[in-house]
Parts: structure tokens; C-alpha cells; sequence
């Protein structure tokens, strides 16, 4: 790693190298044991160091002993194999990088308000997924350092299920300003041969698919869709014009949802999702129309039972959808919705079947802008005890997922008079 004063002995892993390069405000880096990063924490702080010369940094740990065997005996050792000189204040536990009078202060984060307090050109929190949500926060706000040159926040961990971590890093990374870079499973090529062996048959397969493979898993009951991989199942997709829409509805009153797909062979390839708050008919159909401008091709459109019950109104949500879309568009729209729900266990096993096959087949590729389908496929969890999805727990959960589900087994499952449908044959109304 270079600087204007600086060369370091470091020969980074590929996932630490681009840690290093990212640009993000906010940046972590999530990995397994072994991947290396108590070692790409400290070389960053090091890097912040010596471009905010004169400034302010702090690194920290969830503890105060945490910090001193793990974040600051690996920092130390850095600038000791380097002979990068310092000074260490033992009692205000602060450390002067003398080339450059920048200054890191050392803090365990179990006590949120000795954060309070000076401005900050950068930070770093070891373990992250160990420390509490509120603590970040208030570091967040002390990244004011008007003359800093470079502000950054940053944070490594291993994965510990879906916790705020996971929420703020990886699923809900709306605003652009955090990034977060995944160390592969048995990258670190320093590591003796044997060493995951050796963790292998020391951890159970849960534990071994967290600590050793990077995983993110839900920490409670059995996960529903247990063939979802985020490397397999998702890649950024375009709308073909000419392929038929298939356009599927779970109509549950908050969030109202939908999701919009095509099919091409036996691959479902999904392409966006509606998920409206609140939400009406009309505002669903509008958003529908207005994501979907430039298709030439016929929408087919399917979903739960519910849509059929007749409200105050005298119509039903088929009849609202039909109307709107007689009246706003001129796109031929099919709609074969049955009659019946399938059943959980036919929906799920074909969900999960077209995620990854026994035979490793995968036929269902989600475009990664469908965050809410996406964790319903990593956080929707069975009852215990019971093959029953808990829809309680989370009241977001499930409706996209179930969407997907009517479609899955109206394209696979349901039978159709006459044999399997043609490729471009009009559907009617079950």
C-alpha cells in the first residue's frame, strides 16, 4: 500500500484490495475467519492516517478487550514490522503517527456516550456485527472534520445473521453512500492448508456456513427458501420488448405487492417488483405503466384468490386491474388467475426448485433491485415445529415471495386443457 511518504510491506487479498479502492462514505467489508480483516481494518486506518494528515481518526472495538488483543496488537504490529514510527499515549489511549501528527484515539463502543464530542476525519469499528446500531450512529455524526481530505467511516465483521448490519450494509443500501465488499470463503491463501478442514469438523453446518463461508443466515427457524444463493439467483436484467409480461399479485392490503417477469424456456427471469404502501389498484397499475414503457408483447397476469371477492364496490381486484388497464393502455392483457390458491408445500418445493435444483439447475433469476423479494427469500421462516410460514413476525415479509409463488405454479403446475401451452398462445380465464 503506497502514500506520499508511506510504502508498506502488504500484499493485499483480492477482497482487500477492494476495500481499499472503494469510495464509499461508508464502507465494511464482511468475511469469514481467517479472510483477513483485523489486517484490512488496520491498513486502512493507517491509509486515512496519512492522507488526513493533522486530523483525527478513531478505531474501535464492541470492548475494551477486544480492542487491545485483536484491533490494537494487529495495528501495532504493522507499524512495528514497518518501522513506521509513533508515539502511544497509554493513558488518554491515543496514538501520533509522528510523519504526519495525525492522531488515533483507541475506544471500546459498549459505552455509547463517551462517543460524544470531537470531529472526526475518519473511524473504523472492528467486529461490527457485535456492536450496537446506536454507537455507529453517533460516530456517523461525529464525520465532521471540515478539513479532513478524505471522510470515511468503516467496518468489518463476520456475518451474524440479519441483524442491523446486514440491514444498513446490504439489503437497505438505498442511498448509495455504503458499500460493503465480501471476502470469498478460503481466499486467504497465508492460511495453513488444513485450516478450514480443521473448522469443518469442529462446527456444526449452520455455524460452519456463517463462520467459515461468509453466509448470512436467519437465526431462528428453518428458512422457506433454503436454495436461495445471492451469487446464483440474482443479475441485473432487461425488459425483452418482444417476450411476453408475465405479471403476478399478492393483493394484501399493506404493503400492496406485485412482481413483473418474463419466461424464457424454463427459466423465469424476474425483472422488478411493486411494492406500495398503502397502495391502490390504480396507483399500482400506474407504476406498472410506467416501468414497463417500450414493451410490444402481451402481459399475462395472475395472482392470489383473494382478487376475485367482491368489495363495497361491487367489483373485484381482477375487475379493478382490467378496468384501468382497458382504459390506459393499450397492451393486450391476459388474465389467468386460478380460481385457487395452491398449496404451501407444492409452492414452496417449486420455488425452491426453480432457485437450485438437485441436479443444481438453476431456472429463477432475480434483477438485484428487488430488495424486498430478495429478503423474503433470506428472512421468511417456517413456524417451529410446524411447515407453516411464519407471517407474523415480520409484516412485510412473505407477500413477494408468495406472488412469485402463484406464478411459479400457474407456469409449472397447473393444467391446462389441450397439453402445455404454446409458446405464444393467448391464455383465457380459468
Amino acid at each position: 500500500m503506497g502514500g506520499s511518504t508511506l510504502e508498506i510491506n502488504y500484499d493485499p487479498l483480492p477482497s482487500q484490495a477492494d476495500f481499499h479502492n472503494c469510495q464509499a462514505r461508508f464502507k465494511g467489508f464482511s468475511g469469514p475467519v481467517g479472510s483477513g480483516k483485523s489486517q484490512a481494518l488496520c491498513q486502512e486506518a493507517i491509509k486515512l492516517s496519512y492522507l488526513n494528515r493533522g486530523r483525527l481518526g478513531l478505531l474501535g472495538a464492541p470492548t475494551y478487550p477486544m480492542l487491545r488483543s485483536a484491533t490494537q496488537e494487529t495495528l501495532f504490529e504493522i507499524l512495528e514490522t514497518n518501522r513506521i514510527p509513533f508515539d502511544l499515549n497509554k493513558t488518554e489511549n491515543i496514538l501520533v503517527m509522528t510523519e504526519t501528527q495525525s492522531r488515533i484515539i483507541f475506544r471500546p463502543v459498549d459505552e455509547i456516550e463517551r462517543l460524544r464530542g470531537t470531529n472526526l476525519a475518519w473511524f473504523g469499528l472492528d467486529e461490527l456485527t457485535y456492536t450496537q446500531e446506536a454507537a455507529w450512529l453517533r460516530l456517523e455524526a461525529r464525520l465532521r472534520d471540515g478539513k479532513a481530505s478524505r471522510l470515511c467511516g468503516f467496518g468489518v465483521w463476520t456475518p451474524n445473521g440479519y441483524d442491523w448490519v446486514y440491514h444498513r450494509f446490504v439489503a437497505e443500501n438505498r442511498t448509495g453512500d455504503y458499500q460493503t465488499i465480501f471476502a470469498r470463503p478460503k481466499e486467504n491463501k497465508h492460511l495453513a492448508t488444513d485450516y478450514y478442514e480443521h473448522l469443518k469438523s469442529s462446527y456444526d453446518e449452520k455455524f460452519y456456513q456463517q463462520e467459515v463461508l461468509g453466509q448470512y443466515l436467519n437465526q431462528s427457524a428453518g428458512t422457506v427458501y433454503s436454495s436461495f444463493s445471492r451469487a446464483q439467483n440474482l443479475a441485473p436484467m432487461q425488459i425483452e420488448p418482444y417476450i411476453p409480461l408475465i405479471w403476478s399479485w399478492d393483493f394484501n392490503v399493506n404493503p400492496l405487492c406485485s412482481v413483473i417477469a418474463q419466461r424464457v424456456g424454463n427459466t423465469i427471469r424476474v425483472l422488478d417488483e411493486i411494492v406500495l404502501s398503502h397502495g391502490t389498484i390504480m396507483a399500482a397499475c400506474e407504476t406498472f405503466i410506467t416501468r414497463t414503457q417500450g414493451h410490444r408483447a402481451e402481459v399475462v397476469l395472475y395472482g392470489d384468490r383473494s382478487g376475485y371477492n367482491d368489495h363495497t364496490s361491487g367489483e373485484t381486484e381482477y375487475g379493478m386491474i382490467k378496468d384501468y388497464m382497458d382504459a390506459n393502455t393499450n397492451l393486450k392483457v391476459t388474465y389467468d388467475a386460478p380460481k385457487s390458491n395452491p398449496k404451501v408445500r407444492d409452492r414452496v418445493n417449486l420455488t425452491n426448485s426453480k432457485l437450485r435444483s438437485a441436479a443444481g439447475e438453476v431456472d429463477l433469476v432475480v434483477d438485484p433491485k428487488c430488495k424486498e423479494l430478495i429478503m423474503d427469500f433470506e428472512q421468511v421462516c417456517f413456524k417451529a415445529d410446524k411447515y407453516e410460514i411464519d407471517k407474523d413476525k415480520d409484516r412485510r415479509r412473505t407477500h413477494l415471495s408468495d406472488a412469485l409463488g402463484y406464478l411459479l405454479c400457474c407456469e409449472f403446475i397447473k393444467p391446462r386443457k389441450g397439453g402445455p401451452r404454446p409458446k405464444n398462445e393467448v391464455l383465457r380465464p380459468c
